[in-house]
């Protein structure tokens, strides 16, 4: 478990220059924040030496919590070949830890879980719009698109299709999302085509997380405090110099490249992510 912070500093607004691009890798070195390192020196395998990926997530029943791992996921042999040690640290509990990675197939070695985001405060990431009435308003103000910038474009993205995004669904496959039945992967080939992404495809992944979410919501967020809360992504070199880094702006922002949420990696895999 974090350390908390003993100040904590005021999250930044969405819509704030980061001090460094959110798209390509920070081109002058310099050093990861302190409270990452510090929590990274007790998590076996992430001290330094290494070359080492680390994910702030939100709430484990977020969007961005789910989606995230699920992109990464398949990506996870080629980062072990590259020498990049992998952490990804969520807000919730341990019972949550276990059917996030049940149901995302991520491996649960490589996902902590926090019951208050200590550390994501320390690092300054976003906290999510903090208008008066409690976080559940605020939570659907953001996904209105309000102290949320990009989401409801990102959400738009999932129905409309992306012909520069990857295919999500093999056509031979099954998905089961929510209330509906059961849908079979050659139905979105039939619809738009393949070796992209199809319309409605992303939407349909994303109603199966959300159908997972909603039937076990205490598993995966045992409290509604910290609904709002975003997240980042901090790639660190060996020396503990930052390669890259991204501050989630919004809902649905956990990249500054949706499309493919994985090209910050390209530089150091050597291939399209």
């Amino acid at each position: 478990m974090a350390t908390p912070p003993a100040s904590v500093p005021s999250s930044p607004s969405p819509n704030a220059t980061p001090p460094a691009s959110a798209a390509n890798p920070i081109a002058v070195p310099i050093a990861a924040p302190a409270p990452l390192l510090e929590h990274l020196a007790t998590v076996p395998g992430m001290g330094g030496g290494q070359r080492r990926l680390v994910l702030l997530l939100p709430q484990l029943g977020d969007f961005d919590s789910l989606e995230y791992a699920q992109a990464l996921l398949p990506a996870l042999p080629r980062l072990q070949a590259a020498g990049i040690a992998v952490l990804a640290i969520g807000i919730g509990e341990e019972a949550g830890r276990q059917r996030f990675c049940t149901f995302t197939g991520f491996p649960s070695q490589r996902l902590q879980v926090e019951p208050e985001p200590w550390l994501h405060r320390a690092l300054g990431l976003y906290a999510g719009l903090g208008q008066a009435g409690g976080p559940w308003p605020n939570l659907l103000l953001m996904c209105a698109g309000i102290g949320s910038p990009g989401t409801l474009a990102e959400v738009w993205r999932g129905y409309s299709g992306d012909r520069s995004a990857p295919q999500l669904i093999a056509d031979d496959a099954t998905i089961q999302a929510g209330p509906l039945p059961a849908l079979q992967g050659s139905l979105f080939a039939r619809a738009g085509g393949s070796g992209f992404q199809r319309p409605f495809e992303l939407a349909t992944i994303r109603l199966r997380n959300m159908a997972e979410v909603l039937g076990h919501w205490r598993t995966y967020v045992p409290r509604d405090d910290f609904l709002t809360q975003r997240g980042g992504t901090f790639l660190l070199a060996a020396d503990d110099t930052l390669l890259y880094r991204h501050h989630d702006r919004g809902i649905l922002g956990f990249s500054a490249t949706m499309a493919r949420p994985l090209s910050f990696l390209d530089p150091f895999l050597g291939k399209a992510s």
